[in-house]
């Protein structure tokens, strides 16, 4: 199975992203904290440049803590600011505002004593699809006047939008990367939703699903859909019928409904109801890194 999504207005939202660069102060990188290097766009990087950055680690209440924590000792590593937040609870915005205001804040003072007429700090928030952008400008704002949806693909256009006296927002449409060489990648992005659930074996994604469920949280499942302890022992498709029989998903005959247990476990992995996840370490996405270094 090969995984690979790159809708035709995401070109056009390239293109878009370019012309505005010049206009911002700073970017906001939003990744999704259950896989911040899967997450991470590499045309982001591209397109940014040189311009100031800040990574926003979101939906931090649906990925492991101390993970979280590893995660933003990694960038800060590197000398990239790093803020960690869940933007649908609001959790952790008033310190993303304090850290662009502490990076920017400066270079507005310095045009304000040459003479330029004080004008608010522009940011513009970049991320792939679905990584909560929308919620984030939504939780700034204090209003939801941003369209959100929980699918990839659903903020198409650019706005300027007012936070208060010092900052405005612009928002983008989320891009994807052309084409996805990192099928692992592929793979984590689609089990969080950023790639469209129509354009991949959904299946084949939850049977990978429930190979990390399996062998790192096993106790999670056999709890949350009361199965046999020795659960472990049986092949996905079993693990998977099992989940179906449970929930009362079957077709005549007694015959488990796959299709609706897959779902159901998407769903309940994505919601949080199976606890939280976080799918990659540092210390993974440093290891391919070199690996990709060697390989050039």
């Amino acid at each position: 199975m090969h995984i690979n999504w790159f809708p035709g207005h995401m070109a056009k939202a390239q293109r878009m992203i370019r012309e505005q660069l010049k206009l911002v102060d700073v970017v906001l990188e939003l990744l999704d904290a259950r896989i911040p290097a899967s997450s991470s766009n590499p045309v982001i990087t591209e397109l940014i440049g040189s311009k100031p950055k800040v990574i926003v680690l979101n939906k931090v209440d649906l990925a492991e803590p101390e993970m979280t924590e590893r995660w933003m000792k990694h960038f800060r590593s590197q000398g990239i600011p790093v803020v960690s937040i869940d933007s649908v609870s609001g959790k952790g915005t008033k310190t993303l505002v304090s850290q662009i205001e502490q990076m920017i804040g400066p270079k507005i003072a310095h045009l304000q004593a040459k003479g330029i007429k004080q004008r608010a700090i522009r940011a513009m928030i970049l991320g792939i699809p679905n990584v909560g952008k929308s919620s984030l400008i939504n939780r700034l704002l204090g209003a939801a006047t941003v369209r959100t949806a929980d699918k990839p693909g659903v903020t198409r256009g650019q706005q300027w939008l007012k936070v208060g006296k010092n900052l405005e927002l612009l928002d983008t449409p989320g891009v994807l990367w052309p084409r996805l060489e990192d099928q692992q990648a592929a793979v984590r992005l689609a089990l969080t939703g950023a790639i469209n659930d129509d354009v991949y074996d959904r299946e084949k994604i939850v049977l990978r699903l429930l190979t990390i469920l399996r062998d790192r949280y096993s106790d999670r499942i056999i709890t949350r859909y009361n199965l046999d302890p020795r659960i472990g022992e049986k092949e996905n498709n079993e693990i998977l019928a099992a989940i179906a029989a449970r929930r009362g998903c079957l077709r005549g005959g007694g015959v488990p409904d796959l299709e609706k247990a897959v779902m159901i476990l998407l769903g309940e992995f994505r919601s949080g109801k199976l606890g939280v996840f976080t799918l990659e370490s540092p210390d993974e996405a440093e290891m391919a890194d070199h690996h990709d270094d060697g390989e050039e």
